[in-house]
């Protein structure tokens, strides 16, 4: 019996196979293989997200045998990637190539193909998500067939599969937008929170990258701003809080701690006072809660499911440990995000139906229409999101 689970263990299955897939032939093959036994395949990359997207009773492709980078285009600002390559495997080739990512997120073991498939994200006031990065995709369809997607080709498909939470077909490469190398100055600090919440906003102005973790109980913020620098990298690397290096070396941190977790987006010129809300609520209700609830911002973009679509958005995201039950915290916080508009993070815990999707998202019918045209008979859909289909 085949089992699978996510990095925290919360989301499992027993799939009919588990496929290791090494190459787009051996890919090609399996897609088409299930889709004639009328089953569904889904793919997994390093299993980083808390919602069930990858489960499926039927079949599931592995794809960190397709890793690594495949070319740069310097003149052209941009880098072509195998979808199974982590985001840490990708920081040393890029910046030999004299390149990197212009942004990513607090962990960097998530495979590039689940990140951009969810919207994944870091910190930074005029920062946007990988998925508005993304300049090209290869995907494999259920017919097993290998398409090119850029904004002059299959570009319906490209707009919506920027961000395809893996329902449009088995992504192999990704191009992505790419800056040349920077190296980052980064200092932390603590503060009780109600010392720190006057500057918030100010400080998320002032610096390329800025967020903080409340923590519950005790009261206080852990904060940290970041910034490009000139000045050399110094090794060993310091705590997190206290490092100058390059980019790659900077934003990511080891967090080994088992969790599940909730985000939801909000808008940016609401978002202190849901947190406001969220810090309530958990003092009053969840009085035992010690998991920091951790607060970031994002730049407004143009990808359909984003968080950030067309507006200026914060992230706050609440955890809980994998050893009690996230169901009550998750729901009572969800209660407050939904006043405040807020849109969920597809790799994170939520509870929206089909109709509250459509609701927080404005082109959700646009993007269904045309995820629909290209796996019409549902192939890449498991449970969780066919009964997100219209």
């Amino acid at each position: 019996m085949t089992t699978w689970s996510n990095w925290s263990g919360r989301a499992t299955c027993e799939p009919a196979q588990l496929r290791f897939v090494r190459s787009v032939d051996e890919l090609r093959a399996t897609v088409r293989q299930v889709a004639l036994e009328g089953r569904h395949v889904r793919a997994a990359g390093s299993g980083h997200s808390h919602f069930g997207l990858v489960p499926t009773d039927d079949v599931i492709v592995d794809l960190s045998g397709l890793a690594g980078v495949i070319d740069v285009d310097l003149q052209d600002g941009s880098a072509r990637v195998w979808a199974g390559t982590t985001i840490a495997a990708l920081g040393r080739p890029l910046h030999d190539a004299g390149v990197a990512l212009a942004n990513q997120g607090d962990i960097d073991r998530q495979a590039i193909g689940g990140a951009i498939a969810t919207g994944t994200h870091g910190t930074g006031r005029a920062l946007r998500n990988l998925s508005a990065s993304v300049r090209g995709l290869r995907i494999v369809t259920a017919d097993g067939d290998e398409i090119e997607c850029t904004p002059s080709s299959n570009s319906a498909t490209f707009e919506a599969a920027r961000l395809s939470i893996g329902a449009f077909g088995v992504v192999t490469q990704i191009e992505l937008a790419v800056v040349p190398a920077y190296r980052l100055a980064e200092t932390g600090w603590r503060a009780d929170y109600d010392e720190l919440r006057p500057s918030i906003a100010s400080l998320g102005e002032q610096h390329r990258h800025f967020e903080f973790f409340w923590y519950p109980g005790r009261d206080f913020a852990v904060a940290k701003a970041i910034d490009e620098t000139d000045e050399p990298a110094v090794y060993p690397l310091g705590d997190e809080g206290s490092r100058t290096a390059w980019n790659y070396e900077v934003l990511p941190n080891h967090r080994p701690n088992l969790h599940t977790e909730m985000e939801f987006g909000v808008p940016l010129d609401r978002s202190l006072d849901c947190l406001d809300e969220i810090r309530d609520l958990i003092t009053t209700s969840f009085p035992d809660l010690r998991w920091p609830v951790e607060y970031r911002t994002l730049a407004a973009d143009d990808v359909w499911l984003s968080q950030a679509y067309q507006r200026d958005t914060a992230t706050i995201s609440v955890h809980q440990g994998v050893d009690v039950s996230d169901v009550p915290l998750f729901q009572a916080c969800e209660a407050v995000f939904r006043r405040y508009e807020g849109r969920p993070h597809w790799g994170k815990v939520h509870f929206h139906d089909r109709d509250d999707l459509a609701a927080a998202h404005p082109r959700w019918t646009d993007w269904w229409e045309r995820r629909n045209a290209v796996d019409p008979n549902g192939v890449f859909l498991n449970d969780a999101l066919q009964a997100w289909r219209p």
